[in-house]
């Protein structure tokens, strides 16, 4: 298998060395016998090619040599992961994708490159296979934000993947570090006491486990932005698997929550992509690294513990663990006032019962953000869908004898509770968004593997872009 992006990747100096797929849609099959000959255009139509998006079909050309035909996505409809089952379906070899003036190059490089990941841990893997193709691209192709974007989307896969024995709260805080420091970024660590203090909420679950919490915090500024750019903030909800603890989960709710680190995996993904691309700001990222495990010093329904915030925090269910993690960091993040305050996370089945697993659950305290983040990612083809935070089930969350529950009171918009109880963490006037992601490909599709994934990144991303991209504080 690749064991780099890179290596589904090929310059070749010669043109006319690679083989080529045509890309094409339905009402450009009148161009069969210019691209394949007479003979080939007969061929493919009478084994039934109509240009349909997604069909492949594979001819000879006058030579011998093999040349592939590819059914695009209608005109006007952005779908880049399509080109990923080009890095699938065709043979070994190196490809040069053809296609209209319309469909923007880079879509093709990432879908092939997101088309080509895998994951393995059979022996014998990590070598490139001599049966892969490779796409043809330019040296400037190569190191464009196409495959940068890549590079942080495979680095996501892999951690989400990674099963739980070998992706323990330390190695995930050390594989942020090792993703961090080559961009130039300050990366702390924190354990033990120090993280007892700071943060008693994410240390009253991590404590359970005989692999400590870690915290991970990180600050990075661009070689473009001066001291009065921008400053976002990220979040991200990194618990190495979930056994929901004393309320322990089902065998079968188990068999997934190696995924539960999802959230760090994304913005640690988001992140880097930020610092590849130098975007013009102040970034700070902050991951909470924990493991919810059911031991003799694991927390306990209805234990009351003291948040950073002030706020004391009744545990109603210590499989709604996450929220518990992330608050404390959300505290943390708005003592810098930053412009920006967003966090992802794996956090509730309820947003999957709503959306399914392909539309992250945003939440967003300010509705010009939230127009803009939805707008863009419809445009990236990476869609959000846009949650209420309903005031009204506000008092769900009551507790008894502390200011609030970890848990509504009623089986019912746990999603939309979730979203309240971390906005009571938020500062006032401070504009946030949340991400409620599932971060995992139940099934393969094209450029989207079974197994770990991180929607949403890529269209946070461009929403930063566009709002910071030219920002006064870029230095002139």
């Amino acid at each position: 298998m690749p064991v780099h992006v890179t290596d589904c990747l090929t310059v070749l100096r010669r043109q006319k060395d690679a083989c080529l797929v045509h890309a094409l849609r339905e009402e450009a099959l009148d161009q069969l016998p210019a691209l394949v000959g007479p003979a080939g255009a007969a061929f493919v139509l009478a084994a039934g090619f109509k240009a349909s998006p997604g069909q492949f079909v594979l001819v000879p050309d006058a030579k011998g040599k093999p040349v592939a035909l590819f059914g695009l996505a209608p005109q006007g409809v952005r779908d880049p992961y399509q080109f990923g089952a080009l890095a699938r379906r065709l043979p070994a070899g190196n490809w040069q994708v053809k296609t209209p003036a319309d469909t923007a190059r880079q879509d093709v490089v990432l879908g092939f490159c997101l088309g080509a990941y895998t994951f393995a841990l059979k022996s014998g893997a990590g070598t490139v296979q001599p049966d892969a193709p490779r796409l043809v691209v330019t040296e400037t192709e190569k190191k464009s934000r196409a495959v940068e974007t890549a590079i942080s989307l495979w680095l996501a896969r892999d951690l989400i993947n990674m099963p739980a024995n070998l992706l323990g709260p330390s190695e995930l805080a050390h594989a942020a570090r090792e993703a961090l420091t080559p961009f130039g970024a300050e990366v702390t660590v924190i354990k033990g006491k120090a993280l007892d203090k700071a943060y008693p909420l994410l240390a009253h679950v991590g404590n359970g486990s005989e692999r400590g919490p870690r915290v991970v915090v990180a600050r990075w500024r661009s070689s473009k932005a001066s001291k009065k750019a921008p400053v976002i903030s990220l979040v991200g909800k990194g618990v190495c698997f979930d056994s929901g603890g004393y309320d322990i989960k089902p065998s079968g709710g188990m068999l997934r929550m190696k995924k539960d680190m999802g959230g760090a995996a994304s913005v640690l993904a988001l992140a880097r992509l930020i610092m590849a691309q130098n975007l013009p700001v102040q970034l700070e990222l902050r991951l909470g690294c924990v493991e919810n495990s059911v031991s003799g010093h694991a927390m306990r329904p209805l234990d009351v513990v003291t948040s950073r915030a002030g706020l004391t925090v009744e545990i109603g269910n210590t499989d709604a663990e996450g929220r518990l993690v992330l608050c404390d960091l959300l505290a943390e993040a708005g003592e810098s006032n930053p412009d920006l305050l967003l966090d992802m996370a794996t956090l509730t089945g309820a947003a999957r019962v709503a959306l399914g697993p392909d539309l992250p659950a945003l939440f967003c305290n300010d509705n010009t953000l939230a127009q803009t983040l939805i707008e863009v990612s419809e445009a990236e083809a990476d869609p959000l869908w846009r949650l209420p935070l309903w005031q009204g089930y506000a008092g769900w969350l009551r507790s008894p004898v502390a200011d609030l529950n970890n848990i509504s009171s009623r089986p019912m918009a746990g999603a939309v509770t979730a979203g309240l109880f971390l906005e009571r963490f938020v500062k006032a006037g401070q504009q946030w968004a949340h991400i409620d992601t599932y971060g995992w490909n139940d099934s393969s599709r094209p450029g989207k593997p079974e197994g770990g994934d991180s929607p949403g990144v890529r269209a946070i991303f461009a929403t930063l872009e566009k709002l910071f991209g030219s920002q006064n504080g870029a230095v002139s």
